[in-house]
């Protein structure tokens, strides 16, 4: 009777490098596609969100014969000087309770940036995009100090907000949809910005934004100039800045511009209450689809 073979086998070096090479070969895969997933929900998300704004302007839109001003001057007739086509929103966004209280705070002091309103610190998720987790609480302004909430989507004022103003949502604005000539699907109404790296422009119950029109802050133009005083050294230099990626939300200079977190491009809704998610490579056309009336031949990628 032959003795029973003890003999174990065991990996050489060589087949355990192979596994710990093969295993890190899917984890990596299994990361990427995990990040790919999260990206295109968040994405999404802020479609989602972007839809119900524009449901939102289109109902103030049947109830007032016009869209809401893009950003109140201290001028305006309805006393609220600051705000904007967010505060506007409100009542169509399930949020009737908050803009009474912003009435009534206006109606008490005239400046938004002092109490009684408070309000300017209240997080709205209506007007946020997930995939900035920075918005999800309030944060302090660098260069005021304001404790202040966000939107993450601008209203799209032309050109530029502070000139051309050939757009449907800037400073002062009552436009109609059929002072909309170029055709409410085409031409763009609110596009994705997250706020700027310092938390000074993006407020959404209210801010003055460059030179007092709101530019930057809750409207914006699809090749708006950098109108801050431009010293040496300044981070951002002079021009107007072109729809393209930002180097991430540290990059101040992501506030003249339209972009967003995700991957290739920003959300953008129409006039028509439609949302497309519109590629960094149709920067070309954008200027056609930011006019309310210029007549251009514009095809959307």
């Amino acid at each position: 009777m032959g003795q029973k073979d003890e003999r174990r086998f065991a990996f050489t070096i060589i087949e355990l490098l192979v596994v710990i090479g093969i295993v890190s070969i899917l984890m990596g895969l299994l990361l990427s596609a995990m990040q790919k997933v999260r990206a295109a929900a968040a994405r999404t998300q802020c479609q989602n969100t972007a839809k119900q704004l524009g449901l939102a302007l289109h109902l103030y839109h049947d109830t007032r014969h016009t869209l809401p001003p893009g950003h109140r001057s201290p001028t305006h007739p309805e006393r609220m000087p600051y705000s904007g086509w967010c505060v506007s929103a409100l009542p169509y966004l399930e949020q009737t309770a908050l803009a009474s209280r912003a009435e009534a705070s206006y109606r008490t002091r005239p400046s938004p940036f002092y109490p009684p309103h408070t309000d300017l610190n209240t997080v709205v998720p209506a007007f946020l995009c997930p995939a900035d987790s920075r918005t999800l609480t309030a944060q302090t302004s660098i260069v005021t100090k304001n404790v202040v909430a966000f939107t993450a989507y601008l209203g799209v004022a032309g050109r530029d907000a502070s000139v051309t103003r050939d757009g449907v949502l800037y400073q002062d604005s009552a436009i109609r949809f059929g002072d909309i000539t170029d055709g409410t699907s085409n031409t763009l109404l609110l596009g994705e910005r997250p706020p700027s790296a310092d938390f000074q422009y993006g407020w959404w119950y209210a801010g003055v934004g460059q030179q007092l029109t709101g530019s930057a802050d809750m409207v914006l133009g699809v090749r708006e100039p950098n109108l801050q005083t431009i010293t040496e050294g300044a981070a951002c230099g002079p021009g107007r800045y072109s729809f393209r990626a930002a180097a991430g939300f540290n990059d101040q200079c992501g506030m003249f511009h339209y972009w967003s977190p995700h991957p290739g491009g920003a959300n953008f809704v129409f006039a028509d209450g439609g949302v497309r998610f519109l590629q960094y490579s149709a920067d070309a056309v954008l200027l056609g689809l930011a006019s309310r009336s210029g007549a251009e031949t514009v095809v959307p990628e």
